[in-house]
């Protein structure tokens, strides 16, 4: 691993592109803070679908092979015959890991002794995986590329010696929690040094991939990006799979050579979560704007969607809704960002976007 003082030069060259990605991924995490609240019903239906989600897609990228259809099945507690018993063992730790960080992120601490406990809960229910849970790598591993079918198609790097290995990343994750603490770099800049490393390390003998996508949910959790459970992370990761691989290894081969540079991932990374920032503002505007508004501030949506502008007297006129009841569904429509005012005082209309 790098040293802390290499690992903070990296992030001080850090190209405009990288920037302009950080800059809309923040005003997205604003917009989401700003809107009307998800109604609990729509919160916890959207987190049981990103737990089946993120589970299916964070183990089929490490050659399992259940679909997020046979996750379901198995998660209701239906047996499933024709998968292994290390397919139905690797997605029962996920789902259950990932859903504790999903409800408890606040009280879960990031540190070294969470991150092995993390990988023992992660491995619980895998037979073969019994003899390291939660325990450093004794011997040297490698990291794989794995095909749609499950298969080996390559190493793509050698990892961290198994007898580097603890101190590599006692020093990676204190100087993650240092520098999150300090608020020098922005923490999207620090989050994504961190999983680059902590996949170089690969620090376990197996589980590697799987716990550093748990980790970058409660990291991303508790820098305030709160949509997390409600779009997955890990789809985006699956879906982009040639491209993660990519990513990693073009970072990872320049480190300790003259040239360091985490570029090639913090690219990967940003472009993956602008669109998973994006898919949340979408997710919001659109489950909200269905189910949060009552049945007479839709009213008042419906009409400003047929007109070309309306003042609030005349909205109430002419939808018989009264005009607190309009001013209440304009403030939402506002924050949703569906509507624009136009004019002051009492000339003032509204639009649609």
């Amino acid at each position: 691993m790098a040293n802390n003082s290499e690992l903070d030069l990296r992030l001080q060259q850090i190209p405009s592109e990288i920037w302009s990605k950080i800059t809309k991924i923040d005003e997205l995490k604003g917009q989401w803070i700003a809107g009307a609240q998800l109604s609990p019903q729509v919160l916890n239906r959207l987190k049981r679908s990103v737990l089946i989600t993120s589970t299916g897609a964070s183990t089929r990228i490490e050659g399992a092979k259940l679909s997020d259809e046979d996750v379901e099945k198995l998660m209701r507690g239906i047996d499933i015959q024709k998968f292994t018993d290390r397919d139905k063992q690797e997605v029962r730790g996920y789902f259950e890991l990932l859903e504790n960080v999903f409800d408890s992120w606040k009280s879960l601490k990031f540190g070294e002794s969470s991150i092995k406990h993390f990988h023992k809960e992660l491995l619980k229910y895998v037979e073969k995986d019994e003899d390291h849970r939660g325990e450093y790598k004794k011997r040297e591993n490698q990291v794989q590329m794995i095909n749609a079918a499950g298969e080996s198609i390559g190493v793509l790097f050698d990892t961290t010696p198994a007898y580097l290995s603890p101190k590599e990343t006692q020093e990676l994750v204190e100087w993650a929690e240092r520098t999150l603490a300090e608020k020098k770099y922005h923490p999207l800049l620090i989050v994504g040094n961190f999983l680059v490393e902590f996949l170089q390390i690969h620090p376990f003998q197996d589980g590697n991939g799987r716990l550093s996508r748990v980790l970058t949910n409660l990291l991303l959790l508790k820098e305030s990006y709160l949509y997390m459970p409600y779009v997955s992370h890990e789809k985006f990761v699956e879906d982009n799979k040639p491209e993660y691989y990519l990513a990693l290894r073009q970072s990872q081969k320049t480190f300790k050579t003259e040239n360091e540079t985490i570029v090639p991932w913090l690219d990967f990374f940003l472009t993956i979560f602008l669109k998973q920032s994006e898919m949340a503002i979408d997710l919001l505007s659109k489950e909200n704007i269905e189910r949060l508004l009552t049945q007479k501030q839709l009213a008042v949506w419906d009409y400003l969607q047929r007109v070309d502008s309306a003042t609030p007297r005349g909205i109430s006129e002419e939808t018989e809704v009264a005009y607190p009841t309009v001013r209440q569904a304009i403030d939402k429509l506002m924050r949703f960002k569906k509507i624009e005012r136009i004019g002051q005082g009492r000339s003032t209309s509204y639009r649609k976007l």
